[in-house]
């Protein structure tokens, strides 16, 4: 049960909590979040789902207190913070448990909130946020003092986007300033994709989470280097090079994810990443033949396991394949098997499939990698 002082009403439509006057008992976790004042209202014993304008209303005011709060966005769920609060933002580190030199992207509800934590926005920002904002892309540019380093890695960009859902729309324009959000799970796991995906791996933790149903595009945004002499694509998504190629005139480049350089300019390209407890291996289709029975196999090319294991199911259009990939792999990762094989994805018959493809694969790569 929530620590309210006092009964309680969640609902998936309504809240009405009354306010405790004291302060939350100390834990490791409320002492990082918010060490410098005693908030007149207390966050939750364990993480719970609420829904509704009233959770939007309940994550502000835990918001400019200095907790966080977990948010849908259109790609995955995520962990938010006050980004101008350098506290806040060290209790994202602390709860995920996120090194230091993975930065974070922060979220802002349109152009003129991202020009806030942005030093020189350029032209190109312009078109692409007015061609893609609210949407997947995520835009590297130079930072301002405001921004806190912890965010940046210590270095002099920022990544910035403007999310497409509209309860995370709603939340940073009611907070009126800029969220950090990063995957809400632990660092290195998979990246959620529903509300309970969230509460189950911050089951013990003091987090609201706020409901937004299942993440339409399913895998993280495209980031997007705009601080070098060409655009170059950092972290790749659904929103491929040839789109933003058409808006910018001229052509983008697609930089490998393992290049060092660029680790501190975008979150998600460190090592190991998405990674599922269960051991999991990317697969051929002419390899799911020789899967034993105790892999739980995720696939779209097969009705059964040919050795009467769990099966779990994939759709064949990469766009429905992208929204279903992780939220299949927590299931893998709740099954009773002892290893978990993936097959690769379905193949591509355009460009916008071939951005999602390449996405797909490298996210794939990441959470198999051993």
């Amino acid at each position: 049960m929530p620590r309210w002082g006092r009964s309680c009403n969640a609902t998936a439509s309504t809240l009405s909590c009354p306010m405790p006057t004291s302060s939350p008992p100390a834990s490791r976790h409320l002492s990082i979040r918010h060490p410098k004042t005693s908030p007149s209202k207390a966050p939750r014993t364990m993480a719970e789902i609420v829904a509704g304008p009233e959770a939007i209303a309940l994550g502000v005011r835990l918001l400019s207190e200095g907790y966080l709060v977990a948010f849908p966005t259109e790609t995955v769920y995520g962990l938010g913070a006050d980004a101008l609060n350098p506290d806040a933002v060290a209790s994202v580190f602390a709860l995920k448990g996120r090194p230091s030199h993975n930065p974070l992207i922060v979220h802002v509800s349109d152009e003129a909130m991202a020009q806030r934590v942005v030093r020189n926005w350029p032209e190109a920002a312009t078109k692409l946020a007015r061609a893609f904002w609210p949407g997947p892309l995520t835009l590297v540019l130079p930072k301002t003092s405001d921004v806190p380093d912890a965010i940046t890695a210590g270095g002099d960009t920022v990544a910035v986007r403007c999310p497409e859902h509209p309860v995370a729309l709603a939340l940073i324009e009611s907070f009126a300033k800029p969220i950090v959000g990063p995957s809400a799970n632990p660092s290195g796991y998979i990246s959620p994709t529903t509300p309970e995906h969230v509460r189950d791996a911050f089951a013990e933790e003091d987090l609201l989470v706020i409901d937004g149903g299942h993440c339409r595009a399913g895998i993280e945004s495209t980031v997007l280097d705009l601080t070098g002499d060409s655009p170059a694509i950092l972290r790749q998504g659904v929103i491929g090079a040839h789109r933003i190629a058409e808006v910018l005139g001229c052509d983008v480049q697609v930089r490998a994810a393992h290049q060092a350089e660029d680790e501190a300019r975008s979150p998600g390209l460190i090592g190991a990443h998405y990674q599922p407890r269960t051991p999991a291996r990317l697969v051929s289709v002419d390899e799911l033949a020789s899967a034993p029975s105790s892999a739980v196999l995720i696939a779209w090319s097969i009705e059964s396991h040919p050795a009467g294991g769990a099966l779990i199911t994939m759709p064949q259009r990469l766009a429905a394949y992208a929204q279903a990939i992780y939220r299949a792999l927590h299931e893998g990762d709740r099954s009773r098997g002892d290893q978990i094989w993936v097959e690769s994805p379905p193949s591509a018959s355009d460009d916008d499939e071939r951005a999602i493809a390449e996405a797909l694969h490298e996210r794939l790569r990441r959470a198999t990698q051993r």
